[in-house]
């Protein structure tokens, strides 16, 4: 990196993006949501973004991004959290695939992707859950067959969040059978427009629609377009899964819901558990954000924190579904909507356990570091 961030670098860019929310939410270019990073969608908010430096920040500046550190970056990302701006257009390229990338590829296919994930021209949507293999990604059945000088991918993948959006996806397949399920595995990166790429619409209970499943049949791929190495994807995953785990959505997802409890409190100022609710939520979020500056700290030293970003996830997961639960004791329980403030909430709040790895999976994780130390 160039620099080492300071609080004062960090204060401007968090002034930067309020004065950008503030700009669209004033024009009507967006209403803030829960969730905004999966299911807010829109390219050009993503595009004015980039245009200013704020998309690809910890990128080398030689493939189109800022030289930043990733204590940087946070401080960008928990603002248009705050927000609940429309951020689901570059979030998972800009999150981890750009990073896996620049950490695995090779100098062509960096050279390739990289440099339109910072621009918002590259939008990435993950095939990595299975029908039968949902957190379980040692399970997958997707395979991937040596075709001449490439690939054919067969299979299927489910709850694919904006594919139906996307120029590419991150493929998680099997390319060999071993006794060993954590081996044989590999990554690709695949056009979404290629032949053989079939995308279909999941619906949730409101009737919106963010995931989705795709099916590929006999989809050619090149050599040029694997990730890393052939056969060695579980290690390549596992080092991806911190850059997913370990950020501010994991805590901040549900923050306009908080922020609309909060704004009831002096309604329930009598209500001394509610209000000690309320007290011990926002202690709890003080904590969760100093674990997310820590994972970024350990980032910027070339780290790939696995277990740190496992339980920021998993203390985050419980940290929001806590949110909801105190939501349910006040009057905005009453607006049960689904474009209300609790009814996103709620729609979402399904997933806060299962995305990104569940709670047995995370456990999992955390466990084997406990037992090393």
């Amino acid at each position: 990196m160039d620099h080492t961030p300071t609080t004062d670098t960090c204060t401007a860019l968090r002034a930067q993006v309020r004065e950008l929310t503030d700009a669209w939410r004033a024009a009507g270019r967006y209403t803030p949501r829960s969730d905004s990073w999966l299911r807010s969608f829109d390219l050009d908010f993503s595009k004015e973004l980039a245009a200013r430096g704020l998309v690809a920040m910890t990128y080398p500046k030689e493939l189109g991004g800022a030289g930043r550190t990733h204590v940087e970056r946070l401080a960008v990302t928990e603002e248009l959290l705050r927000a609940g701006a429309p951020v689901a257009a570059h979030w998972i390229g800009d999150r981890q695939i750009g990073p896996a990338i620049l950490r695995h590829g090779t100098p062509e296919l960096q050279r390739e992707i990289v440099p339109r994930i910072a621009t918002g021209d590259a939008v990435f949507c993950l095939g990595m859950s299975e029908p039968e293999a949902g957190s379980d990604l040692a399970a997958v059945r997707t395979s991937a067959v040596r075709s001449g000088d490439g690939w054919r991918i067969n299979g299927h993948k489910i709850w694919t969040s904006q594919a139906h959006r996307a120029t590419h996806i991150y493929l998680l397949a099997r390319s060999e059978q071993t006794g060993n399920r954590h081996e044989g595995l590999t990554e690709f990166i695949v056009d979404m427009d290629a032949p053989g790429v079939t995308v279909t619409p999941i619906h949730d209970l409101s009737g919106e629609h963010h995931f989705n499943e795709v099916h590929f049949e006999d989809v050619a791929v090149s050599d040029g377009r694997v990730l890393g190495t052939v056969g060695g994807a579980w290690r390549q995953v596992v080092e991806q899964l911190s850059f997913e785990r370990g950020g501010a959505e994991r805590v901040l997802s549900s923050y306009p819901a908080l922020i609309a409890l909060l704004d009831q409190a002096a309604q329930y100022e009598n209500d001394r558990e509610l209000l000690a609710v309320l007290g011990a939520l926002v202690a709890r979020l003080a904590v969760l954000r100093r674990l997310c500056f820590d994972v970024a700290t350990a980032m910027d030293t070339g780290q790939a924190p696995v277990q740190q970003a496992a339980a920021l996830k998993y203390l985050g997961n419980t940290f929001e579904r806590d949110v909801i639960e105190a939501l349910r004791r006040t009057e905005l329980y009453r607006e049960p909507a689904p474009d209300s403030v609790l009814g996103q909430a709620l729609l979402a709040s399904p997933g806060f356990g299962l995305r990104g790895g569940s709670a047995e999976v995370l456990l999992s994780l955390i466990a084997r570091q406990e037992t090393r130390s």
